[in-house]
Parts: structure tokens; sequence; C-alpha cells
């Protein structure tokens, strides 16, 4: 049986499509859900099939939103979860329970630019490149063991939505194949 893997969204989910169009025999997608209800992304993996959640936190709160997250998950029978531009923060609770079970894509060369508005960061600095990299996620914000990185020159002129651009192209092609080594290793 393939290793059974949820996708975490909160927009258009274009990480998700890689993630999808490369799953093949590494793995099976076996939920893609978001915190809102309304994101693009869903539609998408509804339209092609795939087992969808959502829920909004909003009027619930955060821990009745994770323990609702959590057991659609283990009803789906997930073995590792991508987070693929999931914007909420799990809290230290989910992340323990799931520890050594969460990846993420960030827009940086990490430990460079945690956190939000890296490609501005990495052009402010002055930086040659920025680029992208896919994290075991631990309770300390972009913290946890980096499995693969992609470098993307910064070039004149480049601006943080330029670079966010080609950042992104060089991100659905490193998640899907760290994706397959890390379940590789943890099946």
């Amino acid at each position: 049986m393939k290793h059974r893997v949820a996708i975490l969204i909160s927009g258009r989910g274009s990480n998700m499509m890689s993630i999808v169009a490369a799953a093949g025999d590494a793995y099976q997608v076996a939920l893609v859900a978001s915190d809102k209800p309304d994101a693009a992304g869903l539609a998408w993996a509804k339209a092609r099939g795939l087992p969808t959640w959502a829920l909004s936190p909003k009027g619930i709160g955060k821990p009745a939103f994770e323990a609702a997250l959590d057991a659609a998950l283990r009803e789906a029978g997930v073995g590792t979860i991508a987070l693929a531009g999931y914007m909420r923060l799990l809290s230290d609770d989910f992340v323990a329970r799931w520890r050594g079970r969460i990846i993420n894509i960030h827009p940086s060369l990490l430990p460079k630019y945690k956190g939000l508005d890296t490609h501005a960061r990495a052009i402010a600095a002055g930086d040659s490149h920025g680029g992208c990299s896919v994290h075991v996620v631990t309770e300390e914000l972009d913290g946890g063991a980096v499995l693969g990185q992609t470098e993307v020159p910064i070039e004149p002129g480049d601006t943080a939505e330029t670079l966010a651009a080609r950042v992104l192209v060089a991100e659905h092609r490193l998640y899907p194949r760290v994706l397959a080594e890390f379940v590789a290793q943890t099946s």
C-alpha cells in the first residue's frame, strides 16, 4: 500500500498540484485539507476526485479547529502531512502529535529569512540568490531540519514579485521530489 499523504493549503494550491502530479508510485494523496473553505485549490482537488476537507477556524478557535483537522487526518489514514501554501501556524500540541511527519516548503534558503516577506528581504540584503527549502516542521517557525533546497539567482532589477515567480517554479520541482524521498525513508 502506498504511503498516504495529506496536503494542507490555504489558497490556489499550485504546490499541491505539483505534488499530486508527481505522486506516481511514491505516495498517494489521501486528503487535501484547508483552513479556507473557498480556497481555489480545493475546487481543483475536488474536480480530480481527491478527498477534501475544509473548515474555517473563525468562530471556533484554534484548539477546536486543530482537533477537527487531526480527526480528519487520522480518519484518512495519513502518514505524512505536506504543508503547501498553508498560511496558518500550527500549535505546538498539533506539531507534537505529528512529530517528524509534517514537512513544509518555504520560499527562502533557510536558515535565512524565516517567516514572511522572504523575497523582499533577500533583495534588500543584496543577496545574489534567493530560493526555496523543504524542511521538517517543528515548534520553531521554519526551524526544522532542511531536507532539500534550490537556489534561484537574484537578477538585476528583480522585485519581490519577479523573484517570487521564479522561486515558485523551483518549488514546483523541489517539493514533490523531496516529499517522495521523505516518505520512502519514513515508510
